[in-house]
C-alpha cells in the first residue's frame, strides 16, 4: 500500500494540497474514490485513509496504525561535502536505513564548495530525496536535512549529542574494532548519536582533534577501507543490528 507524508494535523477528513504528492497520487498511481493509502502526518503516526473525493483531493481517515519503523535511537549522519551526486545517494540510502538526520559540512578535504543560493538549492533537492526514500521504506518520519555553510556552525551543534563517533580511516588501518560495539551496547534507547565522516580524501587529523575535544570517539568500521558514501551505510547497519536485531 502506498504511503505519503502530509503536512498539518489529522482530522476525520483531510485535503491534500502539495502538488508533487497529488501528482504521484492521482496521475502516477491513478487513485480513485475509495482507494486506500497510508498517510503520515507531522506527529509521525501512520493512518489508514481512503479517497473520499478525487476531484477535491479529500481523504477520510479510517484508523490509526500502530506500525513504527523508526530506529530506537536518534542517529544523525554528518559527512564532508562530497563530489558529484554522492550526497544524493547518501541521503537516499541513509534515509532508507533509518537516519533521523543527514548533515553536510565543508570539510578540510572537501573538493566542492557550496554557499548561498547553491546551498539552498542543494538542501531542497536533498529534502525531496529524503522524503521519497522515507515513503518508500515506510518510515514514520522524514529525515531532517541540514547543510552547513561554515564548518564552525557544524561544530557548534555537537553538544546536543549523547555520543559522537568519528569514522577514521587510520583507526581501521590499525585494527581498531571494539569501540563502536562497546559504546553502542552502553547506550540506552532514545540516545542521540552522531556519526562523522570525511569526504573522498578522508577526515583530516586536525578535524579529528577538534571533534575529540568535543567528546568524539575515533572508531574503525572493520578491516576494509570503504568509500565516503559507503561507510555511513555500514554504520547505520551496525546500529540497527545492535538495537533491533539483537533484542
Amino acid at each position: 500500500m502506498q504511503q505519503y507524508f502530509v503536512n498539518g494535523e489529522a482530522g476525520r477528513f483531510v485535503t491534500i494540497e502539495d502538488e508533487n504528492t497529488l501528482k504521484h497520487m492521482f496521475s502516477v498511481m491513478r487513485l480513485q474514490a475509495n482507494d486506500q493509502v497510508v498517510l503520515v502526518f507531522e506527529d509521525g503516526i501512520k493512518r489508514l485513509a481512503k479517497v473520499a473525493d478525487s476531484t477535491s483531493y479529500t481523504f477520510e481517515i479510517l484508523e490509526e496504525l500502530q506500525d513504527n519503523t523508526e530506529l530506537p535511537v536518534d542517529v544523525t549522519i554528518a559527512a564532508g561535502f562530497l563530489k558529484g551526486d554522492k550526497l544524493e545517494f547518501l541521503t537516499q540510502k541513509t534515509s532508507e536505513l533509518g537516519a533521523r538526520a543527514v548533515w553536510g559540512f565543508p570539510a578540510d578535504r572537501s573538493v566542492v564548495k557550496w554557499s548561498g543560493k547553491k546551498l539552498i538549492k542543494k538542501t531542497e533537492k536533498l529534502k525531496k530525496i529524503a522524503q521519497g526514500a522515507a515513503e518508500q521504506s515506510k518510515r514514520n518520519q522524514i529525515p531532517r536535512i541540514r547543510l552547513f555553510e561554515k564548518k564552525q556552525e557544524f561544530l557548534n551543534c555537537l553538544s546536543e549529542f549523547d555520543r559522537i563517533f568519528i569514522a577514521y580511516e587510520e583507526s581501521a588501518k590499525t585494527g581498531e574494532k571494539k569501540v563502536l560495539a562497546r559504546e553502542l551496547a552502553l547506550l540506552p534507547k532514545g540516545s542521540k548519536i552522531l556519526f562523522v565522516f570525511g569526504p573522498e580524501g578522508g577526515i583530516a587529523p586536525e578535524e579529528v582533534n577538534l571533534l575529540e575535544k568535543q567528546g568524539g570517539l575515533k572508531v574503525g568500521l572493520g578491516p576494509r577501507i570503504m568509500r565516503a558514501e559507503t561507510a555511513p551505510l555500514f554504520a547505520l547497519s551496525s546500529v540497527s543490528y545492535a538495537f533491533e536485531l539483537m533484542t
